[in-house]
């Protein structure tokens, strides 16, 4: 066999491996309509520049004027959602189960950063967790079906399903969560395997593949992870409808295949100036933002 031949065959398997599912881009129009809300329009202190007209520092919380400038409103937190509904933006958040099989809307693995508490969440039970406070606020961390029932289908939602713990628990009871939910909704996950599940059992439910470049990563792996991952190359197992990449590794060249050869759904993840929103709205469908209030699309 030929030097030639052989590299167009590892080129067939190649584009075969990473290729998308790119035939329900229509049905990922919602969430290319409006910007999305990385964790809920969530407020830790900062000073946010904005565009927004001023429609979030009006909007109330519980009673109390919701301004910005005084109060703290964590990620992933109850409010943090109902100002997002409030404005109109998408939301994107995470699912994780606790040791009681509880589905929560929890970003981290461990409770340090968010509740001072060096605890992993799947190690606790709810009655646990909710004996702890979001950045020392009256705030705890909600139960997805809580979450639901504020977005209620009047904006776009993103579920990330995260892996830590039992992913395959927390996959198939996030899935029956959002099988009573009415409204636009799409999961997404870092885990190839949790997108297989959705294919496999919920074939009608967009799924997204999450990446970035893992070789940037803090987390250890082995080179050939690092390879595989950042290249896409387990799409196969779930053919995702769209892909959702750190928008810092945009040139990466099999997502650039995807986007440009598979015209595939792009999302960015995390945009958090309007500078670098201007930059790469251009390349990417949806736009997942926070630390900054872009104006309506």
């Amino acid at each position: 066999m030929s030097f030639g031949i052989i590299v167009i065959l590892l080129l067939i398997i190649y584009l075969f491996l990473i290729a998308p599912n790119f035939e329900r881009r229509e049905k990922m129009l919602p969430f290319s309509e409006v910007y999305i809300a990385h964790r809920g329009l969530f407020y830790n202190g900062e000073v946010q520049s904005s565009s927004a007209n001023n429609e979030v520092n009006n909007y109330k919380v519980d009673d109390k004027q919701g301004n910005p400038e005084e109060d703290i409103i964590p990620e992933n937190s109850l409010p943090a959602f109902e100002r997002a509904v409030a404005v109109g933006y998408g939301i994107e958040l995470d699912t994780q189960t606790t040791s009681d099989g509880r589905v929560v809307v929890f970003h981290d693995e461990s409770l340090l950063r968010m509740c001072a508490v060096d605890k992993k969440l799947h190690d606790c039970t709810y009655d646990e967790l909710i004996k702890y406070s979001l950045l020392g606020t009256d705030y705890k961390i909600p139960l997805f079906e809580d979450v639901l029932k504020v977005i209620g289908g009047k904006v776009p939602l993103i579920v990330e399903v995260k892996s830590e713990g039992n992913y395959r628990r927390t996959t198939r009871l996030t899935a029956e969560y959002l099988d009573a939910y009415r409204g636009a909704y799409c999961v997404e996950s870092f885990h190839p395997l949790v997108l297989n599940w959705f294919k496999k059992n919920r074939p009608d439910v967009l799924r997204g593949q999450l990446s970035t470049n893992f070789f940037k990563s803090t987390l250890k792996r082995s080179w050939y992870e690092n390879f595989i991952l950042t290249n896409l190359m387990l799409n196969f197992l779930s053919r995702p409808d769209f892909i959702a990449y750190s928008y810092r590794f945009r040139y990466q060249p099999s997502f650039l295949i995807c986007r440009n050869l598979f015209r595939v759904v792009c999302a960015a993840w995390t945009v958090r100036s309007e500078e670098v929103l201007r930059k790469v709205e251009k390349i990417f469908d949806v736009i997942i933002f926070d630390s900054f209030l872009p104006g309506k699309k």
